[in-house]
């Protein structure tokens, strides 16, 4: 049994600390919504007023929040995780961000004897729910195998990748490469419906070749019944691929696909598609095509 304070309880956040008490740890969380943190608390946690309050006692603080300014409000703000967590706390940070702000807060937690792991995950709601997400763990060998238990909790494939911000270069590649499957599977689909052939039926055959993949197998109904409850928002990923590109340049290095891949996705969130879920990247390419429902 490990004591958790988890931050942040959005639609990721909250089933991930669920699981925590599921697996028999103890956990407080925070959220600067309150009504958040009531599944945690049926579940047999309980809630904080204040990061300070969750974090001071804990050996391990998550966090789980949206971009990089929200990680470093979390851990230096006055009332954040570096001024109040204890010496020797494991700091993992599920969130995605930037890799090189990780690797500077990670600096900062080792100057103040914190254990920081950057561990970004993949797999959406469902996965948070299933505890099966796929974690990309960034930081010290030691520190990751210390983790594991929590990361067990709340993941099904958990990799060491590297160094810090090496979790956050890899969950870059990995918004890429979901991202571009995503633009794919819509234009797929648009093309398919244009030409009258039975969709589902093209969509099985397609499942089972090459063309097959997890986000044809995850987001085929989605797009198939214009349904777009969002499992992990259009917004994010747009935040994802500005990292992405953002990356990209700093390294030298040209991904073409990226960058068109990012505009298609930034076109999306500025036409009023981003509180929906990525595979509204559909109503884009209907958009583009005459052919958009409303």
């Amino acid at each position: 049994m490990t004591t958790i304070a988890f931050i942040g309880l959005g639609i990721m956040g909250s089933p991930m600390s669920v699981n925590l008490v599921r697996a028999g740890h103890t956990v407080t969380g925070y959220n600067r919504t309150p009504d958040k943190t009531a599944p945690l608390v049926e579940a047999g946690g309980r809630a904080a007023s204040t990061i300070a309050e969750a974090v001071v006692d804990a050996e391990v603080v998550a966090v789980m929040v949206p971009d990089s300014p929200d990680v470093r409000d979390v851990l230096t703000g006055i009332d954040g995780v570096f001024n109040h967590a204890k010496p020797g706390a494991l700091i993992i940070d599920f969130s995605t961000i930037r890799p090189d702000v990780t690797a500077e807060l990670a600096g900062a937690a080792r100057a103040r004897g914190l254990r920081p792991l950057d561990a970004p995950v993949s797999g959406g709601e469902a996965g948070a729910r299933n505890a099966t997400l796929s974690i990309m763990v960034g930081g010290e060998e030691t520190d990751f195998q210390a983790a594991r238990p929590v990361f067990d909790a709340v993941g099904k494939t958990v990799v060491h990748v590297g160094p810090s911000g090496s979790g956050q270069t890899v969950k870059a590649a990995n918004q890429l490469i979901v991202a571009a499957n995503l633009q794919a599977l819509a234009e797929a689909v648009v093309f398919l419906e244009a030409h009258g052939v039975d969709l589902d039926a093209a969509l099985d055959v397609l499942a089972g070749g090459l063309a097959g993949s997890a986000v044809l197998a995850q987001k085929r109904a989605n797009m198939v019944t214009r349904s777009f409850e969002p499992g992990f928002r259009l917004a994010l990923h747009d935040k994802d691929l500005g990292i992405v590109t953002s990356a990209a340049r700093e390294a030298g290095v040209a991904l073409p696909s990226a960058a068109l891949v990012a505009q298609l996705v930034a076109a999306a969130n500025a036409a009023g598609d981003g509180a929906l879920d990525h595979s509204a990247l559909l109503r884009g390419v209907e958009r583009l095509s005459g052919r958009l429902r409303e």
